[in-house]
């Protein structure tokens, strides 16, 4: 963590989580969606997850994107 990275690489880095933090989302809402009828439990625990991405990927829409979402 000692590499000294310029703000074009920082950049890349957040649009790069954030496009991670999109599939992320993505991919615990369609697990959850499909253990819903077989297993509640794991269900609930996979929405808890998408729930989670889906709060970094509104920090990070707000990095990168000041005020473009509403609140």
């Amino acid at each position: 963590m000692t590499d000294v990275v310029d703000s074009d690489e920082l950049l890349r880095r957040m649009h790069r989580a954030r496009t991670c933090a999109q599939e992320e989302t993505r991919t615990w809402r369609d697990r959850s969606a499909e253990l819903r009828p077989t297993d509640p439990e794991a269900s609930r625990e996979a929405a808890v997850r998408a729930v989670a991405y889906e709060a970094v990927l509104r920090v990070l829409d707000e990095v990168l994107t000041p005020g473009r979402h509403p609140r």
